[in-house]
């Protein structure tokens, strides 16, 4: 057998060399280098001549481009240096090419630095088209037609009188308008209506029973429990979002009113526009250093009640936003917390905007599929064999099973709602608003607790909550309390939303999100804290089991 190494006879009978593997010609070396390295000794005479002539035969290859070193440089420099130019020089004289090793983690360990998983985004959508392609296949062989119209008949049910009464909620809403007129006014005043005195009192008695009316009147029109879903969550939205403009501005029209009564210092209030620490203070005895004190303070106070009437970004101040404008431009901010000005960008970008809506009813169209196909077949044959059991043995069966077969229907559907509502739906309204921020949701999928998850998964839902409920309570009833406060008020939410879609009151909804409360106590204990894989795989197992289950106990009990 031949090899590249063989020797080969041409018709004139002389050697041939031809197909022994030689190194590429290089550069000739540097003769000034080269006569430096032989005299250190790190070439032989030989050698250093090889490289002279182009020969890379030598024990070390040179460029010739590498900056010298000084001839005072000490010993260790020089060491250096030779050593990096001899490895490179091996490097150049390998035949076989060189693999490159370094010490490096992979993508998904923990250690990595790396976040661009825009492929898996990618191949989520790839294998949801997969889905509806297959679906609507056997539904052509089983039927003749691509989809089933169960659930699709829904949306066609009472719609304009949907649209009437959703039109007429939100223009309701804008009662909060002229009621905090009043209450500034001098009118209000006299009527004892400051927003500090019957003010409050009012506002909060009016959206009582605005939530309450609009919440009894799908159950009494008697619509689908897709349009009483639809119709709850936006009463849900929008009782929010007169809640924070009703007090936000309720408190800058106290904190105007206190800062036009300091044009008479001696009879105004000078109690400090923030609680300080009593300790920071220090009496003064002398009399003229008080009335210095005094007079400081005043103007200290002056400033901080003037800067609180302003917007964070200096364009809007109080009283000029109360206008009908600023309101209905709040209303379709993607928002739940008022602010006197919001960051914008700097104009629509219309394809964009257009990608979304198509985005949004392309989701939809892919969760009514998921429902009629997965979830709602379910969920009819457990309730026909449930009504023939006759032991709690063969109903835990038929619920076990139904939960089983449901996980994954709902882990699609949870996901499916969560990018139609806080990437489309919400991207959209930011997008006809200009609105600048868009962090509508963190890396919620990341979550170690439900406390994380809560901050996380729903960001304007959680700045609510904190601004409105949480902050505003734990200073009288501390933090623990304002903890709970909290989740009773969200869960409480969540029952409404799922007794409207079932239209039954059980409670297990209500029951699951405050169980939340014990089991991050639990998991922020010394033996669970800081296991974040595991706390991470607890989350997402109580997530999923979670949602097929509370949905099979609404349905089928």
């Amino acid at each position: 057998m031949s090899t590249s190494a063989d020797v080969y006879v041409n018709s004139n009978g002389r050697a041939e060399h031809d197909h022994i593997l030689r190194p590429r010609a290089v550069k000739p070396g540097n003769p000034a280098v080269l006569r430096t390295l032989s005299e250190e000794g790190f070439l032989s005479v030989d050698g250093s001549k090889d490289l002279a002539n182009g020969n890379t035969s030598g024990q070390t290859s040179l460029s010739g481009r590498s900056t010298p070193i000084p001839e005072d440089a000490p010993p260790s420099a020089h060491s250096l240096s030779s050593a990096r130019k001899q490895v490179k020089a091996e490097s150049r004289r390998r035949l076989f090419p060189t693999i490159e090793y370094a010490s490096r983690v992979s993508h998904f360990d923990r250690n990595s630095d790396y976040r661009d998983f825009q492929g898996f985004y990618i191949l989520f959508w790839i294998a949801l088209t997969i889905m509806a392609i297959t679906t609507m296949l056997r539904n052509i062989k089983d039927t003749g037609y691509p989809m089933r119209v169960q659930i699709w008949q829904l949306f066609t049910v009472k719609v304009w009188e949907l649209a009437l009464a959703d039109a007429l909620m939100v223009a309701t809403t804008a009662v909060s308008l002229p009621l905090h007129r009043l209450f500034r006014s001098s009118t209000g005043t006299m009527l004892g209506l400051r927003w500090q005195g019957g003010g409050m009192a009012l506002q909060s008695l009016f959206q009582t029973v605005w939530f309450a009316f609009w919440v009894v009147v799908p159950f009494h029109q008697e619509w689908t429990w897709t349009a009483q879903v639809f119709l709850t969550l936006h009463t849900i939205v929008l009782l929010m979002k007169m809640h924070s403009y009703a007090f936000y501005n309720g408190h800058l029209s106290e904190t105007e009113k206190r800062l036009r009564a300091l044009d008479n210092p001696l009879t105004a209030s000078k109690a400090p526009a923030y609680q300080y620490p009593l300790s920071g203070h220090k009496q003064i005895s002398e009399k003229r250093e008080q009335t210095a004190a005094e007079t400081l303070e005043v103007a200290q106070l002056r400033e901080d009640l003037a800067i609180e009437l302003i917007s964070p970004l200096g364009s809007v101040s109080y009283p000029k936003n109360l206008t009908w404008s600023n309101y209905t431009d709040f209303l379709f901010c993607p928002t739940l917390c008022y602010e006197l000005e919001y960051p914008r960008t700097s104009g629509i970008d219309w394809p964009q905007l257009g990608y979304k809506v198509l985005a949004t009813f392309g989701v939809i169209f892919l969760l009514t599929i998921t429902s009629e196909e997965f979830i709602l077949p379910v969920l009819i044959e457990s309730a026909a064999r449930l009504e023939n059991v006759e032991s709690f043995s063969e109903t835990a069966l038929i619920l076990a099973e139904s939960i089983s077969l449901l996980l994954f229907p709902f882990m699609v559907t949870f996901l499916l709602v969560f990018l139609v509502i806080f990437e489309y739906v919400l991207g959209a309204f930011a997008e006809i608003t200009c609105f600048g921020d868009r962090h509508f949701y963190s890396d919620w999928w990341n979550s170690t607790d439900w406390l994380e998850f809560s901050r996380e998964w729903n960001i304007p839902v959680h700045h609510f909550f904190r601004r409105h409920v949480y902050s505003a309570s734990r200073p009288h009833i501390g933090r623990p309390m304002a903890t709970l406060i909290t989740f009773l008020i969200s869960a409480i939410g969540h029952e409404i939303v799922m007794a409207c879609i079932t239209k039954k009151i059980r409670g297990y909804g209500f029951l699951a999100q405050m169980s939340q409360l014990p089991i991050v106590m639990l998991q922020r204990t010394k033996w669970v804290r800081g296991k974040r894989v595991l706390n991470n795989v607890c989350f997402w197992c109580s997530m999923i089991l979670g949602l097929s289950g509370i949905c099979s106990l609404y349905v089928l009990c």
